[in-house]
């Protein structure tokens, strides 16, 4: 009996041994399985990480202007895609091109060292104004930007017999950093100063500053500086501007002063507009805008504007934005009104 009970006990225990190694092997096969799973799951948010976000928007409009000749259209006014990544923690780039008349707007890379003192090179915003380095085209709350933005920024700016459109933007670089909490903001830049995508048009460059100061939360104030000479004949091109803007909560208020010299005719003008959310997604606006062509002539060549504005973002990529206008220009006078819808993803 002792003997039957000894075969039992060895019997047993040879089971019990075999059955904990079969677990201990599985256990140890899951956790390598584990340890693989864990190291590819590392490796392709490395690869993600090193790919850039790709973001865009479009932007659908429809003008109706009894101004002059009258105009009613339906436009598609800007496509664009960008591309951003980061090379490493303090290099990053950004390129954004325009699909309606493919072109690149943006084309740059940042070097960020410090807080204090930065590097961008390549095609960029001019930081120029509050609303150009500031407000861009999904920001922004009414549709149009102000006329002395338009006029003396690239954006439709006469010079010569050439009008620039470079949407506020220029090839070159530009040193930027900030101060005491980012309370006092900087930018000095060197650039072509002859427009998107092209080599400049003499041996001359445009020096363009900015300055920026943030007191509290909400409040921007900000002086602008711009000089450069135009094209073969080295066409005088200076500018000069300064603002202030409070955006915060459900007040916004901004207003600028923007004059230039190009050649031997000063310009300039000014804007104020204010706005009111009265929930998240839901604002109204209005804003005065005046520009005058040659300040010489002051009384003959002044533009006048007064828009009163809606904007409703329902959903976080969807902007629907509705327009009046009345326009008091030196070439006449009219109504126009618009309505843009821009989707982005």
């Amino acid at each position: 009996m002792k003997k039957f009970l000894l075969l039992v006990s060895l019997f047993a225990a040879t089971v019990f041994s075999a059955q904990a190694q079969d677990t201990d092997s599985k256990v140890e096969s899951l956790e390598a399985d584990v340890a693989s799973l864990n190291e590819r799951a590392a490796t392709w948010d490395k690869i993600l990480k090193a790919l850039p976000k790709i973001s865009g928007y479009a932007q659908i409009r429809y003008d109706y202007s009894d101004v002059g000749e009258g105009l009613s259209t339906f436009q598609l006014r800007r496509v664009r895609l960008s591309f951003d990544g980061a090379i490493s923690k303090k290099v990053d780039y950004k390129l954004q091109a325009e699909l309606t008349s493919f072109k690149l707007v943006d084309a740059y890379f940042s070097y960020k060292p410090f807080t204090q003192f930065n590097l961008r090179v390549g095609q960029q915003k001019l930081p120029f104004s509050i609303e150009n380095t500031d407000y861009g085209p999904t920001k922004i709350e009414l549709i149009d930007y102000p006329m002395a933005l338009t006029y003396l920024v690239a954006y439709s700016e006469k010079l010569g017999d050439t009008t620039l459109k470079a949407n506020g933007r220029d090839l070159g670089f530009k040193f930027y950093g900030s101060f005491l909490n980012k309370v006092i903001g900087y930018d000095v830049g060197i650039f072509n100063g002859a427009g998107l995508n092209v080599k400049d048009n003499n041996k001359s460059k445009d020096v363009v500053a900015r300055l920026s100061i943030r007191p509290v939360a909400g409040l921007l104030i900000s002086g602008s500086y711009m000089w450069g000479e135009w094209g073969a004949d080295f066409l005088k091109r200076e500018r000069w501007g300064a603002g202030i803007c409070y955006d915060k909560g459900a007040w916004l208020a901004r207003s600028e002063y923007i004059g230039g010299t190009t050649g031997s005719t000063t310009s300039d003008g000014v804007y104020a507009m204010a706005g009111y959310r009265f929930c998240k997604n839901f604002m109204a606006l209005a804003r005065y805008d005046r520009f005058t062509w040659d300040t010489d002539a002051r009384s003959a060549s002044t533009d006048e504007s007064y828009t009163v504005g809606l904007l409703w973002q329902p959903v976080k990529f969807l902007r629907l934005q509705a327009n009046y206008m009345y326009q008091d220009l030196h070439t006449g006078c009219g109504n126009t009104f618009q309505i843009q819808t821009s989707a982005m993803f």
